[in-house]
């Protein structure tokens, strides 16, 4: 069920070459119609759910987005689950289950019902302009959702969702974790360790024009370096027994960061700091405050940053790495440096990449272009890493748009067709297969 990780883009060539496979089936080539036909009621959907707001904090407005989609599960004939998540600071999530022929392939589709947009955020509405929208989390991930219902549907009414096994996972809290994760990623690693197959309806990659497959995604975690120093009068920095203060400290090490961390996949942004007597990070973890004297030498001096990595392996060889830079202290100074890993990496693998192969040949029946592997350094951490360790999985299978996460983020409209008919001819051709276990 799970390939080994190996270096990515090995297979960029044997991809992009796919051969086609048979035409499309009659039963496929009416979920292309059927797609095609429900377009108007998908962006009415879409327009429904987008006019909700569901930012991560605004649990009532998570539960609201859930509310409004089980009919649309249970209509398909759908079992339909509210997970509670005040445990874990969240609102919840909303779990579907369609249990069809058993032995067969069991699929997991993630996407998610939380935005970054908060009630107090001014941007608001929908608005339509032809065959684009604008509104809050629109794309990320109202769109995803949609699809993931219009490409069911398709296969209800073309007759091949009887036999599919699927769990469809749309988190309240991609945006923002809760805490603990252990609590908060519990149901959806549950579900992974059960399928054969995870498909992530995050946002479709783009890259020159053409439409491309996400077979990997980097990490997400955070570290916090904190760097203490013996104050006292300006005049008497770098002597004996005084020392160099927490600034210059804190520059040492984080100018080491810059000089001797680079690697391919790698990143670790420096988000903020602050030094003085003293500094002291904010209980929110997203500010610091510290007051000083240009005459005084400074005590202490705070920072925090991320770190992005493309498998597990590279994230803990590069906090050793950090941590041995934290551990030379300057003359008078002392550091320390915790590091957290929140969003585990979908690391390449062989599986990951044939699942992309399956995929390029239904492009080929549908007669659009054959879809090669977007970089992972150009995309985000996401709810499918969760499920990663377990499964086979391809992301981006969403709509299309631009400016995700800020004021002005829109959809292309029409990108949800073709991305809802890849994903039910896909799910199709895998329902007919046998289930790895």
């Amino acid at each position: 069920m799970r390939a080994g990780a190996y270096a990515f883009g090995a297979a960029l060539a044997a991809l992009v070459a796919a051969p086609a496979s048979a035409d499309l089936s009659a039963p496929e080539t009416a979920i292309v119609a059927s797609v095609e036909a429900d377009y108007e009621t998908d962006v009415a959907l879409l327009e429904k759910i987008t006019l909700i707001n569901s930012g991560s904090h605004n649990h009532a407005g998570v539960k609201a987005v859930a509310d409004a989609l089980v009919p649309e599960f249970e209509a398909l004939g759908f079992t339909t689950e509210w997970i509670d998540q005040s445990a874990a600071g969240r609102a919840g999530h909303l779990f579907a289950r369609h249990e069809g022929k058993p032995g067969t392939t069991k699929m997991l589709l993630i996407g998610h019902l939380d935005t970054v947009f908060e009630p107090d955020s001014p941007f608001t509405g929908f608005v339509r302009d032809g065959d684009t929208a604008v509104g809050p989390g629109i794309l990320d991930d109202k769109g995803g959702v949609v699809v993931i219902l219009s490409a069911l549907r398709a296969m209800q009414a073309a007759g091949t969702l009887d036999d599919a096994n699927i769990v469809v996972a749309l988190t309240g809290d991609e945006e923002d974790a809760g805490d603990p994760l252990e609590v908060a990623r519990k149901d959806l690693i549950e579900a992974g360790q059960w399928a054969d197959v995870a498909l992530g309806f995050e946002a479709l990659s783009i890259l020159d024009g053409k439409d491309t497959g996400v077979v990997a995604r980097r990490s997400s975690g955070s570290w916090t370096l904190t760097t203490t120093a013996k104050s006292g009068h300006s005049s008497g920095i770098f002597a004996e027994g005084v020392g160099y203060g927490a600034i210059y400290e804190m520059a040492r090490i984080l100018d080491a960061f810059r000089r001797e961390l680079p690697e391919e996949n790698l990143t670790y942004n420096v988000g903020f700091m602050a030094g003085g007597t003293p500094a002291e990070i904010g209980e929110d973890g997203l500010s610091a405050t510290t007051t000083g004297k240009t005459n005084i030498i400074p005590s202490t001096a705070v920072a925090r940053g991320d770190l992005r990595a493309l498998t597990q392996e590279q994230n803990e060889r590069t906090a050793e790495k950090m941590k041995a830079i934290v551990a030379e202290h300057l003359p008078g100074t002392d550091a320390a440096i915790a590091i957290e890993f929140r969003y585990p990496p979908m690391a390449p693998t062989a599986g990951n990449d044939a699942l992309l192969g399956r995929l390029n040949a239904i492009n080929a029946d549908l007669g659009l272009e054959a879809m090669a592997p977007y970089p992972p350094s150009r995309r985000g951490a996401a709810d499918i890493s969760f499920v990663a360790p377990y499964v086979d999985g391809l992301a981006g299978m969403g709509p299309s748009g631009s400016g995700s996460h800020a004021a002005g983020e829109s959809i292309d409209l029409r990108s949800m067709v073709r991305q809802a008919q890849r994903a039910a001819i896909l799910m199709s051709r895998l329902a007919k297969e046998s289930s790895s276990e």
